[in-house]
Protein backbone atom coordinates (compact mmCIF):
# COMPACT_ATOMS: atom_id res chain seq x y z
CA UNK A 1 0.00 0.00 0.00
CA UNK A 2 1.24 3.26 -1.09
CA UNK A 3 1.74 5.63 1.93
CA UNK A 4 0.99 9.09 2.04
CA UNK A 5 4.78 10.27 2.58
CA UNK A 6 5.60 8.17 -1.10
CA UNK A 7 2.49 9.71 -2.58
CA UNK A 8 3.71 13.24 -1.98
CA UNK A 9 7.32 12.89 -2.37
CA UNK A 10 8.98 16.05 -3.61
CA UNK A 11 11.47 14.46 -6.02
CA UNK A 12 13.73 17.44 -5.48
CA UNK A 13 16.32 16.13 -7.89
CA UNK A 14 13.65 15.27 -10.92
CA UNK A 15 13.15 19.01 -10.39
CA UNK A 16 16.58 20.54 -9.94
CA UNK A 17 17.45 18.89 -13.20
CA UNK A 18 14.25 20.45 -15.29
CA UNK A 19 15.24 23.71 -13.68
CA UNK A 20 19.05 23.30 -14.80
CA UNK A 21 17.89 22.34 -18.47
CA UNK A 22 15.57 25.15 -18.34
CA UNK A 23 17.96 27.92 -17.83
CA UNK A 24 20.31 26.46 -20.68
CA UNK A 25 17.80 26.87 -22.88
CA UNK A 26 16.64 30.38 -21.76
CA UNK A 27 19.97 31.44 -21.63
CA UNK A 28 20.76 29.58 -25.01
CA UNK A 29 17.69 31.75 -26.74
CA UNK A 30 19.49 35.27 -24.83
CA UNK A 31 22.66 34.23 -26.92
CA UNK A 32 20.75 33.51 -30.34
CA UNK A 33 19.16 36.98 -29.72
CA UNK A 34 22.18 39.05 -29.00
CA UNK A 35 24.12 37.43 -31.72
CA UNK A 36 21.49 38.47 -34.15
CA UNK A 37 22.31 41.63 -33.30
CA UNK A 38 25.65 41.78 -33.14
CA UNK A 39 25.60 41.05 -36.49
CA UNK A 40 22.92 43.36 -37.81
CA UNK A 41 24.87 46.16 -36.05
CA UNK A 42 28.42 44.52 -37.61
CA UNK A 43 26.66 44.93 -40.72
CA UNK A 44 25.60 48.25 -40.32
CA UNK A 45 28.59 49.31 -39.42
CA UNK A 46 30.05 48.08 -42.57
CA UNK A 47 27.69 49.63 -45.14
CA UNK A 48 27.44 53.21 -43.29
CA UNK A 49 30.36 53.92 -41.02
CA UNK A 50 32.52 54.85 -44.24
CA UNK A 51 29.75 57.37 -45.35
CA UNK A 52 29.34 59.10 -42.01
CA UNK A 53 31.12 62.27 -41.28
CA UNK A 54 30.52 65.41 -40.81
CA UNK A 55 28.71 66.69 -44.07
CA UNK A 56 26.40 64.01 -43.79
CA UNK A 57 25.31 65.22 -40.58
CA UNK A 58 25.15 68.69 -41.50
CA UNK A 59 23.50 68.12 -45.35
CA UNK A 60 20.14 68.13 -46.23
CA UNK A 61 18.92 65.57 -48.27
CA UNK A 62 19.13 64.19 -51.69
CA UNK A 63 17.29 61.99 -54.52
CA UNK A 64 19.71 62.74 -57.29
CA UNK A 65 23.23 62.72 -55.91
CA UNK A 66 23.68 60.40 -52.94
CA UNK A 67 27.16 62.22 -52.28
CA UNK A 68 25.80 64.99 -51.34
CA UNK A 69 22.95 63.52 -49.09
CA UNK A 70 22.41 63.83 -45.47
CA UNK A 71 20.54 63.89 -42.55
CA UNK A 72 20.76 67.12 -41.08
CA UNK A 73 16.98 68.41 -41.53
CA UNK A 74 15.33 64.24 -40.39
CA UNK A 75 18.32 64.38 -37.18
CA UNK A 76 16.75 67.83 -35.90
CA UNK A 77 13.29 66.98 -36.81
CA UNK A 78 13.81 63.73 -34.69
CA UNK A 79 15.22 66.09 -31.47
CA UNK A 80 12.26 68.53 -31.85
CA UNK A 81 9.68 65.47 -32.32
CA UNK A 82 11.15 63.99 -29.32
CA UNK A 83 11.12 67.12 -27.11
CA UNK A 84 7.30 67.38 -27.38
CA UNK A 85 6.77 64.18 -26.94
CA UNK A 86 8.84 63.96 -23.59
CA UNK A 87 7.60 67.01 -22.43
CA UNK A 88 3.79 66.20 -22.91
CA UNK A 89 3.77 62.11 -22.50
CA UNK A 90 6.15 62.16 -19.14
CA UNK A 91 4.06 64.43 -16.55
CA UNK A 92 0.94 63.53 -17.98
CA UNK A 93 1.76 59.92 -17.60
CA UNK A 94 3.16 60.37 -14.21
CA UNK A 95 0.21 62.28 -12.70
CA UNK A 96 -1.93 59.81 -14.21
CA UNK A 97 -0.29 56.86 -12.34
CA UNK A 98 -0.06 59.14 -9.01
CA UNK A 99 -3.52 59.38 -9.29
CA UNK A 100 -5.21 56.13 -10.51
CA UNK A 101 -2.60 54.72 -7.54
CA UNK A 102 -2.09 56.77 -4.69
CA UNK A 103 -6.04 58.46 -5.04
CA UNK A 104 -8.68 56.84 -7.04
CA UNK A 105 -10.83 54.82 -4.77
CA UNK A 106 -11.14 51.13 -6.45
CA UNK A 107 -14.66 51.49 -8.40
CA UNK A 108 -15.79 50.16 -11.70
CA UNK A 109 -14.98 53.35 -13.12
CA UNK A 110 -11.31 53.19 -12.09
CA UNK A 111 -11.08 49.32 -12.89
CA UNK A 112 -12.60 50.46 -16.29
CA UNK A 113 -9.96 53.40 -16.71
CA UNK A 114 -7.20 50.61 -16.13
CA UNK A 115 -8.34 47.91 -18.11
CA UNK A 116 -8.80 50.22 -21.37
CA UNK A 117 -5.15 51.96 -20.65
CA UNK A 118 -3.76 48.09 -20.55
CA UNK A 119 -5.74 47.69 -23.41
CA UNK A 120 -4.19 50.80 -25.26
CA UNK A 121 -0.26 49.72 -24.49
CA UNK A 122 -1.20 46.90 -27.21
CA UNK A 123 -2.72 49.21 -30.14
CA UNK A 124 -0.78 49.02 -33.30
CA UNK A 125 0.98 52.34 -34.05
CA UNK A 126 -1.45 53.12 -37.02
CA UNK A 127 -3.91 53.51 -35.40
CA UNK A 128 -2.56 56.31 -33.41
CA UNK A 129 -1.70 57.81 -36.67
CA UNK A 130 -5.25 58.10 -37.68
CA UNK A 131 -6.22 59.64 -34.00
CA UNK A 132 -3.61 62.31 -35.06
CA UNK A 133 -5.00 62.71 -38.28
CA UNK A 134 -8.34 63.49 -37.18
CA UNK A 135 -7.64 64.91 -33.99
CA UNK A 136 -4.56 67.28 -34.29
CA UNK A 137 -4.04 67.95 -37.49
CA UNK A 138 -7.73 68.44 -39.04
CA UNK A 139 -9.56 69.33 -35.39
CA UNK A 140 -7.28 71.27 -33.86
CA UNK A 141 -5.90 72.58 -37.54
CA UNK A 142 -2.40 72.08 -36.56
CA UNK A 143 -1.30 71.31 -39.85
CA UNK A 144 1.30 68.42 -40.77
CA UNK A 145 3.42 69.92 -37.94
CA UNK A 146 5.63 68.87 -35.03
CA UNK A 147 3.35 69.74 -32.90
CA UNK A 148 0.80 67.57 -34.13
CA UNK A 149 3.67 64.77 -34.58
CA UNK A 150 4.49 64.95 -30.93
CA UNK A 151 1.27 65.16 -29.99
CA UNK A 152 0.14 61.84 -31.80
CA UNK A 153 3.82 60.22 -30.40
CA UNK A 154 2.76 61.43 -27.05
CA UNK A 155 -0.21 60.03 -27.48
CA UNK A 156 1.21 56.32 -28.36
CA UNK A 157 3.58 56.01 -25.01
CA UNK A 158 1.15 57.45 -22.80
CA UNK A 159 -0.30 53.82 -21.63
CA UNK A 160 3.33 52.62 -21.49
CA UNK A 161 4.63 55.30 -19.02
CA UNK A 162 1.00 54.72 -17.05
CA UNK A 163 1.45 51.41 -16.74
CA UNK A 164 4.94 51.41 -15.84
CA UNK A 165 4.56 54.02 -13.16
CA UNK A 166 2.04 52.75 -11.46
CA UNK A 167 3.74 49.08 -11.43
CA UNK A 168 6.81 51.19 -9.47
CA UNK A 169 4.22 53.16 -7.43
CA UNK A 170 2.58 49.56 -6.01
CA UNK A 171 5.83 47.97 -5.49
CA UNK A 172 6.70 50.61 -2.99
CA UNK A 173 6.05 49.15 1.01
CA UNK A 174 3.05 50.42 2.35
CA UNK A 175 5.54 50.94 5.27
CA UNK A 176 6.83 54.20 3.64
CA UNK A 177 3.32 55.74 3.71
CA UNK A 178 2.25 54.66 7.24
CA UNK A 179 5.72 56.39 8.65
CA UNK A 180 4.92 59.36 6.89
CA UNK A 181 2.08 59.55 7.66
CA UNK A 182 2.54 58.80 11.74
CA UNK A 183 5.51 61.91 11.11
CA UNK A 184 2.28 64.28 10.58
CA UNK A 185 2.92 64.72 6.71
CA UNK A 186 -0.26 64.83 4.54
CA UNK A 187 -1.03 62.46 1.51
CA UNK A 188 0.81 64.44 -1.14
CA UNK A 189 3.73 64.70 0.69
CA UNK A 190 4.37 61.55 1.85
CA UNK A 191 3.50 61.07 -2.14
CA UNK A 192 6.10 64.04 -3.03
CA UNK A 193 9.35 63.20 -0.82
CA UNK A 194 8.90 59.07 -0.53
CA UNK A 195 6.86 57.28 -2.67
CA UNK A 196 7.55 58.75 -5.31
CA UNK A 197 11.62 58.66 -5.09
CA UNK A 198 11.50 55.10 -3.67
CA UNK A 199 9.50 54.49 -7.37
CA UNK A 200 11.76 57.12 -9.79
CA UNK A 201 13.89 53.66 -11.07
CA UNK A 202 10.85 51.75 -11.95
CA UNK A 203 9.29 54.75 -13.70
CA UNK A 204 12.59 55.75 -15.27
CA UNK A 205 12.40 52.49 -16.78
CA UNK A 206 9.21 53.19 -18.26
CA UNK A 207 10.16 56.63 -19.67
CA UNK A 208 13.56 54.53 -21.21
CA UNK A 209 11.05 51.66 -23.13
CA UNK A 210 8.26 54.87 -24.40
CA UNK A 211 11.04 57.32 -25.52
CA UNK A 212 12.70 54.66 -27.19
CA UNK A 213 10.00 53.32 -28.74
CA UNK A 214 8.63 57.04 -30.02
CA UNK A 215 11.93 57.19 -31.65
CA UNK A 216 12.13 54.55 -33.61
CA UNK A 217 8.11 54.56 -34.76
CA UNK A 218 7.53 55.84 -38.23
CA UNK A 219 4.04 54.36 -39.37
CA UNK A 220 1.78 57.01 -37.63
CA UNK A 221 3.97 60.04 -38.89
CA UNK A 222 3.73 58.86 -42.31
CA UNK A 223 -0.12 59.08 -42.00
CA UNK A 224 0.33 62.38 -40.57
CA UNK A 225 2.29 63.28 -43.72
CA UNK A 226 5.92 63.72 -42.27
CA UNK A 227 7.52 64.47 -45.67
CA UNK A 228 10.76 62.44 -47.00
CA UNK A 229 12.55 65.39 -48.61
CA UNK A 230 12.59 68.43 -45.96
CA UNK A 231 15.84 70.12 -46.39
CA UNK A 232 15.02 73.29 -44.24
CA UNK A 233 15.60 72.84 -40.58
CA UNK A 234 12.57 72.93 -38.40
CA UNK A 235 12.68 76.28 -36.42
CA UNK A 236 9.01 76.44 -34.73
CA UNK A 237 6.24 73.63 -33.88
CA UNK A 238 4.36 74.30 -37.05
CA UNK A 239 7.03 73.80 -39.26
CA UNK A 240 6.63 70.70 -41.51
CA UNK A 241 9.64 68.01 -40.79
CA UNK A 242 11.18 64.38 -41.08
CA UNK A 243 12.60 62.22 -38.97
CA UNK A 244 14.95 60.00 -39.27
CA UNK A 245 13.24 56.49 -39.39
CA UNK A 246 11.15 58.13 -42.72
CA UNK A 247 14.55 59.32 -44.02
CA UNK A 248 16.31 55.75 -43.92
CA UNK A 249 13.05 53.87 -45.32
CA UNK A 250 13.07 56.19 -47.91
CA UNK A 251 16.70 56.12 -48.63
CA UNK A 252 16.02 52.06 -48.18
CA UNK A 253 13.77 51.97 -50.82
CA UNK A 254 15.79 53.51 -53.93
CA UNK A 255 17.27 51.00 -56.33
CA UNK A 256 20.59 52.44 -55.93
CA UNK A 257 23.32 50.87 -53.95
CA UNK A 258 24.45 54.13 -52.72
CA UNK A 259 21.40 54.85 -51.10
CA UNK A 260 21.67 51.83 -48.92
CA UNK A 261 24.69 53.25 -47.40
CA UNK A 262 22.57 56.43 -47.03
CA UNK A 263 20.44 54.53 -44.72
CA UNK A 264 22.94 52.53 -42.72
CA UNK A 265 25.04 55.63 -42.08
CA UNK A 266 21.07 57.03 -40.94
CA UNK A 267 20.56 53.95 -38.81
CA UNK A 268 23.62 54.21 -36.94
CA UNK A 269 23.20 58.36 -36.57
CA UNK A 270 19.34 57.15 -34.70
CA UNK A 271 21.21 54.83 -32.73
CA UNK A 272 23.70 57.46 -31.40
CA UNK A 273 20.89 59.09 -30.27
CA UNK A 274 18.62 56.50 -28.64
CA UNK A 275 21.83 54.81 -26.93
CA UNK A 276 23.10 58.11 -25.26
CA UNK A 277 19.04 58.85 -23.79
CA UNK A 278 19.00 55.70 -22.81
CA UNK A 279 22.66 55.65 -20.70
CA UNK A 280 21.68 58.84 -19.31
CA UNK A 281 18.63 57.49 -18.27
CA UNK A 282 19.58 54.25 -16.65
CA UNK A 283 22.29 56.29 -15.09
CA UNK A 284 20.12 58.33 -13.30
CA UNK A 285 18.35 54.89 -12.21
CA UNK A 286 21.22 53.27 -11.22
CA UNK A 287 22.55 57.02 -8.97
CA UNK A 288 19.05 56.50 -7.07
CA UNK A 289 19.08 53.09 -6.62
CA UNK A 290 22.91 53.57 -5.00
CA UNK A 291 21.85 56.81 -3.25
CA UNK A 292 18.58 54.79 -1.75
CA UNK A 293 20.90 51.93 -0.42
CA UNK A 294 22.87 54.45 1.48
Amino acid sequence: MTTSEEMFEPRLSSRRRRGRWFGRACALLSMVGVGVLVVLLVRIGLEGGAWLNLRFLTAGPSMLDPTRAGVRSALWGTLWLITVTATVAVPLGIAAAVYLHEYARDTRLTRFIRLNIANLAGVPSIVYGILGLAVFVRWFVFDRSILSGGLTMALLVLPVIIIASREALAAVPPSFRLAAYALGATRWQTIWAHVLPAALPGIMTGVILAISRAIGEAAPLILLGALTWVTAVPSSLFDPFTVLPIQVYAWSDQPQAEFHHLAAAGIIVLLGILLPMNAVAIGVRAWHQRRKAW
